[in-house]
């Protein structure tokens, strides 16, 4: 794999940005959760940086859960429409407060595809808080109850989005130089 700077055309994201907006994310969903038992159940892998600091910024108690849902291949960069539980909760959801934490709402289906899934398990309340939004590129509705940032129609990695699974850890979120970048076979 090529160095993450041979392939970054920007940095649309810087790393205080992005914490202070998670911080004002964990602020409202605490004020909101005041008297209620929430579960905040992460979509892996890109979620977890941005649920693992949201969580550090949410005051009252909550559980926290994870489910895997496959709907892109490595070196793909656009979902195949389909998603497909690889790792189910551990947690049962009914009558509790849910909230999913995703890192990037694109087509819409593979968020929808987990809201219709789990909204069978009868949750108390099932709502969504999603780093990132691209509008430009939505197919399936999904209803975005808290919203870090919404960005431009770029393909982008760091802060839990990957580039051919590397690169999770950046602090920012960056744009792919499509020019420089050669995709892993």
């Amino acid at each position: 794999m090529q160095n993450y700077q041979d392939v970054l055309s920007e940095i649309l994201i810087d790393a205080d940005a992005l914490q202070k907006r998670v911080g004002e994310l964990g602020k409202q969903i605490s004020a909101d959760y005041q008297d209620a038992d929430l579960l905040l159940i992460c979509i892996l892998r890109g979620g977890v940086p941005f649920m693992v600091d949201l969580s550090r910024h949410i005051t009252i108690p909550h559980m926290m859960d994870f489910m895997a849902v496959s709907s892109y291949g490595v070196g793909r960069r656009e979902s195949s429409g389909s998603a497909r539980v690889t790792l189910d909760l551990q947690t049962d959801i009914r009558n509790r407060n849910v909230l999913l934490v995703e890192d990037i709402v694109d087509s819409g289906h593979t968020i929808s595809s987990v809201l219709q899934m789990l909204s069978t398990r009868q949750p108390k309340s099932l709502k969504v808080c999603a780093l990132l939004d691209k509008p430009e590129r939505r197919e399936a509705h999904v209803p975005i109850d808290y919203l870090g940032f919404t960005i431009p129609n770029k393909f982008v990695f760091g802060y839990g989005l990957d580039l051919d699974e590397y690169f999770r850890n950046l602090p920012f979120v960056g744009v792919v130089d499509l020019e420089k970048y050669k995709p892993s076979e």
